[in-house]
């Protein structure tokens, strides 16, 4: 686990952009992508961290941590699963195969819980009984688990407005995607979120529900791609404790990036106006709990590189460029 010195130390040496003299140049909210020779694709997983749909700066070890669980689970579903990844460049880097992702993102759901305005667990306090879909039955309480998962895709909205849940109805009439695909798609999904839920329970983790991204290759080939079971991009609860804090009224005890948005919250900001700064006792917490996380999740230590990121990066990806070449 990290330690409380190589934390500090680290905090003025994280990634908050990547720039390298290679084609395709683009920068999302975590990762920065650039093309390699022979049809590759680099993606740099930054330090970055939003929440509220604002950005608020960086967390040390953040994107090492979501590169190595790129490496865990790429290389876990390695033969089981097609995937677009080809292995880690850097310690916050991987390089995968090119892909044309699909138009919507597939969010898979085991419990009826959430906040957010997407959240199954939103729309049944409204009153909804059917959600992208799905018929909900009667009487479910929050942080229930449902009777099986089920695929709640979202529409993927432009930077600073909201996604938006949709069924395989709306997708197939929007003409967002054809039933194929979807249907495909959605076999994919529930294998991996199975996959998934069997090799946290072995943790003593639930897998809550989780977002993932599809894509082709250039072969037309239909794949994972992006990320896996990350804090950033699921939800995973303790089991251990799971149905006492149910019996006591609580919420179950997360094991993820929410930790950052209870801050906020307590410091009275919840999406409106400017955000605060981020301390740096925020920011050292926030690291250990996604270090904490990928040791949990994986059931591997988590080795940190305290090497200045971008002359660290460049080097490795010359390294990479030169042993694969076009």
């Amino acid at each position: 686990m990290l330690d409380r010195s190589r934390l500090e130390a680290a905090l003025t040496r994280t990634l908050d952009r990547t720039d390298l003299s290679l084609p395709g140049a683009f920068h999302g909210k975590v990762r920065d992508g650039f093309d390699l020779p022979g049809g590759a694709r680099l993606l740099v997983a930054s330090d970055r961290i939003s929440a509220f749909d604002h950005e608020l700066g960086t967390i040390p070890f953040k994107g090492q941590i979501l590169t190595a669980f790129c490496d865990h689970w790429f290389k876990r579903i390695e033969g089981v699963l097609p995937h677009h990844y080809l292995g880690r460049v850097d310690p916050t880097a991987i390089a995968c195969v090119k892909c044309e992702p699909l138009s919507v993102e597939f969010v898979v759901r085991a419990y009826a819980t959430g906040t957010t305005g997407t959240s199954l667990w939103t729309a049944y306090e409204k009153g909804d009984r059917v959600f992208c879909g799905h018929v909900l039955p009667e009487g479910l309480k929050k942080h229930q688990r449902l009777e099986k998962p089920i695929l709640t895709p979202t529409t993927k909205a432009p930077k600073g407005h909201h996604d938006e849940s949709v069924s395989r109805a709306q997708i197939l009439e929007r003409g967002l995607m054809d039933a194929a695909t979807f249907d495909a798609a959605e076999k994919l999904a529930l294998e991996l979120f199975r996959l998934g839920q069997e090799d946290c329970a072995k943790q003593g983790l639930m897998l809550v529900d989780t977002k993932y991204e599809l894509g082709r290759k250039p072969d037309g080939t239909l794949v994972i791609i992006d990320e896996i079971h990350t804090p950033d991009s699921s939800r995973f609860w303790e089991a251990a404790t799971y149905e006492q804090r149910l019996a006591e009224g609580g919420d179950p005890d997360p094991l993820d990036k929410d930790y950052v948005r209870r801050w906020l919250r307590s410091v009275g900001f919840a999406g409106e106006g400017t955000p605060p700064a981020l301390t740096a006792e925020v920011r050292m917490e926030a690291a250990l709990r996604y270090a904490k996380a990928f040791e949990r999740i994986t059931g591997k230590p988590f080795e940190d590189d305290l090497e200045e990121p971008k002359t660290r990066i460049e080097r490795n990806v010359a390294a990479w460029v030169t042993a694969h070449p076009a």
